[in-house]
């Protein structure tokens, strides 16, 4: 199988996820079969970069309780000027826009599963990106092999302990749904 994960990070935490999820994809069936695994940030995820792929995971940070504006993206541009936190930007974090990019891809034929970093607090309270990912996806034609999946990060907006090793594990339950797919 190949798959790609293509993320939005501001801070590097949505990176780090998609990173560990890749992982966790990569590890394969169980079976011994070995799946080819991209990590891509949505300003690179272009048709050459998704050319093939039979599983398409996307994620990115929750703002303002779902995906990114370009208003949140300035906000977040504009924390890192401040003094009060040690907050930097992802290298990628303004190259590409996964909301404009989410509405121009082709799901025909494709599984995928969408997944978000939001702060530790109820969903209620501070949304989830991933539930907008996962509409979008849809929309798009896409079929849905997982329910979103949020990762947490502290008030702080840093990952909290453990959610990493989390994100691979996720990444393997993924392809555990996949492999479980194709033997209908």
């Amino acid at each position: 199988m190949r798959a790609v994960v293509v993320y939005e990070s501001m801070y590097g935490n949505t990176h780090l996820v998609a990173a560990a999820i890749g992982e966790g994809l990569a590890m394969g069936d169980g079976l011994g079969d070995a799946n080819e695994v991209s990590v891509v940030a949505v300003g690179r995820a272009d048709p050459e970069a998704l050319a093939g792929a039979d599983l398409i995971v996307v994620g990115g940070p929750t703002h303002a309780h779902g995906i990114r504006h370009d208003s949140t993206r300035q906000s977040a541009v504009d924390a890192v000027s401040s003094t009060e936190n040690d907050l930097s930007l992802d290298p990628d974090a303004q190259n590409g826009d996964l909301r404009t990019w989410l509405s121009g891809i082709d799901g025909a034929g494709r599984m995928a599963a969408a997944f978000d970093t939001r702060v530790d607090i109820a969903a209620a309270l501070s949304g989830r990106a991933s539930k907008g990912i996962s509409r979008k996806l849809r929309h798009q034609g896409f079929d849905e092999i997982i329910e979103p999946e949020s990762f947490l990060v502290t008030k702080a907006t840093h990952l909290e302990p453990g959610e990493v090793d989390r994100a691979r594990e996720w990444g393997r339950q993924v392809v555990a749904r996949v492999a479980s797919t194709k033997v209908r």
